[in-house]
């Protein structure tokens, strides 16, 4: 993402102002005072001797600055590369070593030199450094940084900790910065949205392709009627296609005869059914759903049924499944009993 300074007009008018800059380019001013202060990264003149005015120069420093970090480059080693104009002895995109993805059913927390706050303004916390990247440049909307470092902590760390322990904490933080700063960021919150969504689906894509387990009943995932939130079955969707595990996605704001009309006509192993608000969380259609059979007399089946999102509450439902999360939802779903109950 280039950026460009307005036309000087005198010595004290020259380049752009350290809080302009810090909006294109996703980080705070502070964060832009502590580079300077730290690394050197300051602009080459000060007009009046005391008020930083950026020129092109210093923008393409830290453009390149804001690439690497976010890349996962040691804040030191970065800034050293975008004064040099070097390139910096860790690659791009793939930061070494890399944590290991969290063990199945452990919610893993970054130790102390993977943890930092993003610069971005977001309220992130401790979180893994690929958060910052990530949040940063969705702040300063450059779409071709946020799809690398989608594309680059998937393949880094698998799908469902890239998931759980990068792609949510971003979007909750910027859900949050939205709510409290005047509907600025919506356009921020969209970015992102869009490019989880594709990274999501490009996963499903390639892995749907491969070959799949035989004679296997598809899991049907569906919001609820008037529920648009489809991020969340758009990732357990591709976990299971990585599976190998056929999927029928009707996506978002399904109406309830849809959704019954699609359990009887497929007959499915599994029923996702997502709620991220109680309005529109529907208990008796859960229940309408585990009771439909098919099949045979002497030989009927019935679905497992899931109530996923926030809209359920925490309280369980008799007969009905309540997954914690992305990685629960696929043990459920994957487990070795089978995952349609005969009846009579």
């Amino acid at each position: 993402m280039e950026l460009s300074a307005p036309e000087p007009r005198g010595p004290a008018e020259a380049g752009v102002t350290t809080g302009f800059l810090a909006r294109k380019l996703g980080v705070s001013p502070t964060t832009l005072r502590s580079w300077d202060r730290r690394y050197g990264l300051g602009p080459r003149v000060r007009a009046d001797g005391r008020h930083r005015r950026w020129s092109p120069d210093d923008v393409a420093m830290l453009q390149e600055m804001c690439r690497l970090t976010a890349a996962g480059v040691p804040p030191a080693e970065a800034a050293r590369a975008a004064k040099g104009g070097t390139r910096p002895g860790t690659p791009v995109l793939a930061p070494a070593p890399p944590p290991a993805p969290p063990a199945p059913g452990r919610t893993s927390r970054p130790s102390a030199h993977q943890a930092s706050r993003s610069g971005s303004g977001l309220p992130l916390g401790d979180v893994y450094q690929e958060c910052r990247g990530l949040a940063r440049a969705a702040v300063r909307l450059d779409a071709q940084a946020v799809q690398q470092q989608l594309t680059a902590v998937v393949h880094a760390y698998g799908l469902i900790a890239a998931w759980e322990e990068v792609m949510v904490p971003t979007l909750r933080a910027v859900g949050r910065k939205w709510e409290f700063s005047d509907d600025r960021y919506v356009e921020v919150e969209h970015l992102l949205s869009w490019h989880i969504s594709a990274t999501l689906r490009q996963v499903y894509v390639t892995s749907a392709a491969r070959e799949r387990h035989p004679d296997s009943s598809p899991v049907l995932l569906a919001c609820l009627p008037g529920e648009q939130h489809t991020l969340p079955i758009e990732a357990l969707s591709a976990a299971l296609a990585q599976l190998g595990l056929p999927v029928l996605m009707l996506g978002g704001a399904v109406p309830a005869e849809a959704v019954l009309a699609a359990v009887q006509r497929v007959g499915p192993a599994g029923v996702v059914l997502w709620s991220q608000s109680r309005s529109t969380a529907s208990v008796p259609l859960a229940r309408h759903i585990a009771a439909t059979r098919w099949g045979v007399r002497g030989a009927r089946t019935q679905s497992l049924v899931l109530l996923c999102g926030p809209g359920w509450g925490r309280r369980s439902e008799s007969g009905l499944l309540r997954p914690s999360g992305l990685r629960d939802a696929v043990r459920m779903l994957t487990s070795p009993e089978p995952t349609a109950r005969s009846t009579p």
